[in-house]
């Protein structure tokens, strides 16, 4: 099992967690899944799991630690929580968006966002929008902000593009 960090996130599933962990862990680098745990008799009155099913999937993205439960219906994925994956080129901004497509059918939002067949939404991003909305010269800002707020998947070139004039 991998060093646990102080604080690691939890994503909670209804009986997906382990092919939630898979699929992630396909598509980023330096990725595993490190220990799954499972059901017991015990509280089973409060749970409702069947003994032997997947309780939890320790696993890592990129070297950082989470948690898949597989807790149940009673609560869902919103956007309100999004996982954000800084990009430096075109090819991982694909990479990334396609990865994390496979199985769909995903729901693809505005800016970069999607969310996955699981419900689970991901910010896409190039680390260079953050330098463009960022910079002092607040037109060429806006015009690379404007350009985003038109785009699902975000295209570098496209909002360097618009950030020149």
């Amino acid at each position: 099992m991998s060093k646990l960090h102080r604080i690691t996130p939890c994503l909670w599933f209804d009986g997906q967690a382990e092919a939630a962990a898979q699929l992630y862990t396909s598509v980023f680098p330096n990725s595993r899944i490190t220990n799954a745990s499972r059901y017991f008799d015990s509280g089973k009155e409060v749970h409702g799991h069947d003994a032997g099913n997947v309780l939890t999937v320790s696993f890592e993205l990129d070297g950082l630690a989470f948690t898949a439960l597989n807790g149940g219906p009673q609560f869902r994925f919103t956007e309100a929580i999004s996982l954000m994956i800084g990009c430096d080129t075109q090819e991982e901004i694909d990479h990334y968006w396609y990865g994390l497509s496979d199985g769909g059918p995903v729901e693809a939002q505005q800016c970069g966002w999607l969310k996955d067949r699981f419900g689970l939404s991901w910010q896409v991003t190039p680390n260079a929008l953050m330098r463009m909305i960022g910079d002092r010269d607040r037109v060429k800002a806006e015009r690379a902000f404007a350009a985003m707020m038109q785009m699902k998947k975000l295209d570098i070139a496209a909002l360097e593009r618009a950030f020149a004039g």
